[in-house]
């Protein structure tokens, strides 16, 4: 499943490329509780189509009667309430939701919660297309929008970083997706790789075991076969990216886990009992002239301790730890699998 973002512009995309036209909304301010993050995005058809979301469903809804033609008839340009029913031309325009209590209630939106959106009318095909070539071709770029006129200009920026908005230029990074690199190519692979499909990764499986590759089910990763170090080396891994090792066979796991830790990923770990996380720690001291400070990024147990058996459970407490760490949630120690069993021994 490709990266939202990615997805929302490449059919917006699509639509202006179409003649049709369209607009992006963007949260560009929040009060309280809001459904979405400042920076979220969404794309409206002037069909009523809708890509992406700012809200639980309700502030669309309210973006398609404004400013789609989906339930107007035809000629019926401006209703009685002044609302065009037509996306028009021109600068962006700032609309607020949930100012007051009742309004809150009817777009759905939790107690106190208030959100700014910014919408950008009929934006540039060629500008669009120059952004999702950039963001297909895994470069991390920012878009300006001149709040005045509408204008947009992109470049290639270093590393992402939050929305800023300061009343005359709206700066959004786009990233290209998330990348999972999974060493091992047997069950509870398939469980997480799926998983992290379903998140928005791009998923690659290396195994150089033709014995494992040969059986393999899920559709949309991509398979290599290479040896996991090598494989790993050549991955440009970036801040994007996370590597976990599930073999259980050091002699793939544990050379690969040494690249990725002097890489930027934002996530390096390795399925395991605590004695055998142990045990590697211990085999990468000795033999690789590790310190514990350098492997001080490795995770191990991997997964937050939800008392999982089964490899699809142990694939949720994995992916759901993956989640956590790349949207910056610091876990409590009690999620940890090492604490919560020792509590668990104690009583």
């Amino acid at each position: 499943m490709e990266n939202l973002d990615i997805t929302v512009l490449r059919k917006l995309l699509q639509w202006r490329r179409s003649g049709q036209r369209a607009l992006l909304a963007t949260v560009v301010r929040t009060w309280g509780s809001s459904p979405r993050p400042v920076g979220s995005i969404m794309a409206l058809c002037e069909t009523g189509s809708v890509v992406g979301s700012v809200s639980g469903g309700c502030i669309e809804d309210d973006l398609i009667y404004r400013y789609s033609r989906a339930n107007t008839p035809a000629g019926a340009e401006v209703s009685a309430a002044g609302i065009t029913h037509d996306i028009p031309t021109g600068p962006p325009e700032r609309v607020t939701y949930g100012v007051t209590a009742d309004e809150a209630h009817r777009f759905g939106l939790p107690c106190g919660g208030t959100l700014e959106l910014l919408l950008e009318f009929n934006p540039d095909a060629d500008t669009l297309a120059a952004l999702v070539q950039a963001l297909s071709q895994g470069r991390l770029m920012q878009r300006d929008t001149e709040l005045a006129t509408g204008a947009v200009t992109l470049q290639p920026c270093d590393k992402p970083t939050g929305l800023s908005d300061d009343g005359v230029t709206l700066r959004n990074t786009f990233g290209p997706e998330y990348r999972m690199l999974l060493i091992g190519a047997g069950q509870l692979t398939e469980y997480l790789s799926t998983m992290a499909l379903f998140c928005g990764f791009a998923v690659t499986v290396c195994d150089p075991r033709e014995e494992y590759r040969s059986s393999w089910t899920v559709a949309g990763v991509t398979l290599a076969h290479g040896m996991p170090d090598d494989v790993v080396r050549e991955f440009n891994v970036d801040r994007r990216t996370c590597v976990i090792a599930l073999t259980h066979d050091p002699k793939l796991d544990d050379l690969a886990l040494l690249e990725a830790l002097g890489s930027e990923a934002f996530y390096v770990g390795a399925i395991g009992s605590r004695r055998n996380n142990e045990a590697r720690r211990a085999r990468m001291i000795e033999h690789f002239d590790q310190t514990e400070h350098s492997l001080a990024l490795l995770r191990g147990p991997i997964g937050i301790y939800i008392g999982s058996k089964m490899p699809s459970e142990i694939a949720v407490s994995i992916m759901a730890e993956v989640l956590a760490v790349k949207n910056a949630v610091p876990l409590p120690r009690d999620t940890q699998v090492g604490p919560a069993k020792e509590r668990l021994r104690a009583g």
